[in-house]
């Protein structure tokens, strides 16, 4: 018998429910994907207490270099002002002298036009151009000697009023971009440290005392480095008095008396930087303050090196192209030690590793290892 199975109609395919299965399958899938998806891409997490201690670290050391820029501003605010003001004193004394020769010129003319030599119209336009009248070859002729001096000191004062308001005119374009400039350092300098106190306010109380630990771990890293520097620095100092007294006794010359330091005008100098420099710990750091209440890092060198009869510039920028360079092994107390490749922060070095320094907003004046930020280099001032 055939096999009828062949000739059997298809039992037509349901399609209905078809769909349904595929559809509930896809959503399955996407439901699964999209869990995996949210458990891998959860939000952000809270950045770590390090970070904040790196971020607000760095908005610091930003302050410090906006700092530095707003001190450079200011300085150069204050020369240009006196430039202006002294122009413009200028400017009067010639304009007074200007007059003067116009009034000599005047008497001259007057008597000239009594005479019939000059026409009235001249006596009108002679304030302005002498010279266009007294330039006709008949006047030159009646001139006398002071008369045609008068006219020549006239051009002359009338020449150098004009170029000093041109000078004063660009010293007070320049005075204008100079405070712009200040202005806009000063916001910045603003902009970081409210963004530090922003960040350093969102921590909870469990926060801030990790923070404080990661605080005090980093002081100790910087002092065990300190004093690692100040027994090097002691050991170098104590091989150069043996030799010193070793040659001395070769020379015969009896016991050495060591290398010291320097000559004694030297100690002195340091020691009044040193004195001074201690006298101010406690006080606030302030940006842009130069003493005697509060000061930012290079105005606490600035005046205790000027409390020894030496006068540093203003920036750290600046300060660290004044006097000699020094390796951080051969430092001795009252050089000047500059922190970060931007060269934003600076510190007096007290010996033992161990500096006077403004660090930051919100501390005070203190003594800190030079270990505590990365080091850019020290200067000796001349």
């Amino acid at each position: 018998m055939p096999d009828l199975a062949s000739h059997r109609k298809p039992r037509p395919r349901t399609f209905s429910n078809a769909p349904a299965v595929g559809l509930t399958t896809a959503a399955l899938a996407s439901v699964t994907l999209l869990s995996t998806q949210s458990a891998t891409a959860a939000p952000d997490p809270k950045p770590g207490i390090e970070d904040v201690q790196k971020k607000v670290d760095d908005l610091y050391r930003q302050a410090g270099t906006a700092t530095q820029k707003y001190n450079l501003a200011k300085e150069a605010s204050t020369a240009q002002r006196a430039k202006v003001r002294g122009l413009l004193d200028d400017v009067a004394e010639r304009a007074d002298k200007l007059n003067e020769a116009r009034r000599t010129l005047g008497a001259y003319a007057a008597a000239q036009y009594r005479n019939g030599s000059i026409a009235p119209t001249a006596t009108f336009f002679l304030a302005d151009d002498p010279q266009a009248y007294f330039d006709q070859s008949r006047l030159l002729d009646r001139m006398t000697g002071r008369q045609q001096k008068a006219v020549t000191d006239f051009q002359t004062q009338q020449a150098r009023v004009a170029k000093k308001r041109s000078e004063a005119v660009r010293s007070l374009e320049t005075l204008t971009t100079t405070q712009a400039t200040l202005r806009t350092s000063k916001q910045n300098v603003q902009k970081k440290l409210g963004e530090a106190r922003t960040l350093l306010s969102k921590l909870t109380a469990e926060e801030k005392a990790r923070l404080a630990a990661l605080e005090r771990k980093k002081e100790a890293e910087a002092r065990r480095k300190a004093e690692e520097l100040a027994k090097q620095q002691a050991a170098a100092k104590a091989e150069a008095d043996r030799r010193a007294e070793e040659a001395a006794k070769e020379a015969g010359s009896g016991s050495g008396t060591g290398t010291g330091t320097g000559s004694d005008s030297d100690a002195t100098r340091t020691d009044k930087v040193l004195a001074f420099a201690r006298a101010q710990i406690g006080k606030p750091y302030v940006w842009g303050a130069t003493g005697p209440d509060s000061y930012d890092c290079s105005g606490l060198t600035q005046a205790a090196w000027k409390a020894a009869g030496v006068d540093l510039p203003r920036t750290t920028w600046d300060q660290v192209k004044v006097g000699t360079r020094v390796a951080t092994a051969d430092l001795r107390p009252g050089d000047l030690v500059f922190f970060y490749d931007d060269i934003s922060h600076v510190g007096i070095y007290k010996g033992d590793g161990m500096m006077i320094h403004a660090p930051k907003p919100g501390a005070n004046v203190r003594e800190e290892s030079i270990y505590y930020m990365p080091i850019y280099g020290s200067v000796r001032p001349a």
